[in-house]
């Protein structure tokens, strides 16, 4: 049985994984309190969810922000009776769900979050959400905490697919004072410098990434 274990937590969320994936995938998930209710990202299911949530308060949606994080939302949304929110570049996904869906081009609902398109060709389909209120930046994969995503000395990494072609353009010009990704605990401390190291060092450290990667695979 899998187990809930929240990696994350602050005034208005928590983020939250599965036990048994730490130091493996790590798929992460994030619930926010909004003024509409709280809002679930990307979410993955295990027994005492619900518990957690209830402290936030009542879930008002789900949302997804890359196409392959289809996850456990479905379920949650139906066990919640919430719709699942799309950006249009992933309306696509919505022949995959059975709970209700609605699609946003620019903002997420009145959460007062805002979409950026991240990546979007026919291999790849990501949308990053940030708060300018809240500070808060939510970026599901194109930059990552977990050891896949990073070398030895980098607190925050870029996906090794985007490494020659890190997504500076998208969020180059951002200055977060947190950041939640998909894989991985966020980044609480120093957000902004960590993300743009990362943008500005991925190339640079990609021969170091990928000699990593490679060792680490034949051990």
């Amino acid at each position: 049985m899998s187990t809930l274990e929240v990696v994350d937590r602050w005034d208005d969320g928590i983020s939250w994984t599965l036990a048994e994936e730490i130091g493996g995938m790590h798929r992460t998930s994030h619930a926010i309190r909004t003024e509409e209710g709280v809002w679930l990202v990307d979410p993955v299911d295990a027994p005492g969810l619900d518990d957690e949530l209830a402290e936030l308060g009542e879930v008002a949606g789900v949302t997804l922000l890359l196409d392959r994080h289809k996850r456990d939302a479905d379920a949650i949304a139906t066990r919640h009776d919430v719709r699942i929110a799309l950006p249009t570049n992933l309306a696509g996904v919505a022949d995959d769900l059975e709970a209700p869906v609605e699609t946003y081009s620019e903002s997420l609902s009145e959460t007062g979050f805002k979409a950026i398109t991240v990546v979007n060709n026919q291999l790849w389909h990501e949308v990053a959400l940030r708060h300018p209120g809240t500070g808060t930046l939510i970026v599901p994969e194109a930059v990552g905490t977990a050891d896949f995503f990073t070398t030895d000395d980098e607190r925050l990494g870029v996906h090794p697919a985007l490494r020659l072609f890190p997504p500076r353009k998208s969020l180059g010009s951002l200055s977060p004072d947190r950041i939640l990704v998909g894989h991985g605990p966020g980044v609480f401390d120093d957000a902004t410098a960590a993300l743009r190291t990362a943008l500005a060092n991925s190339r640079r450290s990609a021969p170091k990434y990928y000699a990593g990667l490679a060792l680490s695979a034949i051990k």
